[in-house]
């Protein structure tokens, strides 16, 4: 079983693994960059969430969500996230989880609308599963996401109302 709950500072090392293992695939965040030991804590911890899926049974960290603004000022009712699954969990569902409990918490903090800037056109996976729980496509920017190698893929634009 499948918890999701707020990051805290024990969380950070795996996390951190996570987030990075995402960042070197270089498919689907825009950083270059790995969080350092130095960065990661500040950074899940700046978020307006943090939230991670742990394993009941175990204790392991096998996910996680970052939740926060997309915009500021008249447009800071309008939030963003990113997700990320440990490569050896993806394909059991978890990210729906995450999805799901960003789309209440984004809810619960105040957001009204849940807005995705650079979903790969490639990552099918994901598409398909924001649409199937109510994400409205915006457009299509064509070659927007430079890839880990070389090559440019669409991104996509999506949102939900909260």
């Amino acid at each position: 079983m499948i918890t999701i709950r707020k990051y805290n500072r024990q969380d950070m090392a795996a996390a951190m693994e996570i987030w990075n293992e995402v960042v070197r695939e270089g498919v689907a965040f825009p950083q270059v960059e790995e969080l350092t030991g130095q960065e990661a804590d500040g950074f899940f911890s700046s978020q307006s969430y943090t939230g991670v899926a742990e394993d009941s049974e175990s204790g392991e960290i096998i996910g996680l969500y970052i939740l926060h603004p997309n915009n500021v000022g008249r447009c800071g009712h309008i939030s963003n996230t990113s997700y990320a699954v440990k490569s050896a969990k993806r394909g059991q569902h978890i990210g729906e989880q995450l999805v799901k409990d960003s789309l209440v918490m984004g809810a619960r903090l105040g957001f009204r609308i849940l807005q995705f800037n650079a979903v790969v056109a490639a990552n099918v996976h994901a598409l398909h599963l924001y649409e199937r729980l109510g994400f409205t496509r915006l457009g299509r920017i064509p070659q927007g996401f430079l890839m880990k190698d070389g090559h440019y893929e669409d991104i996509i634009l999506l949102y939900i109302e909260l």
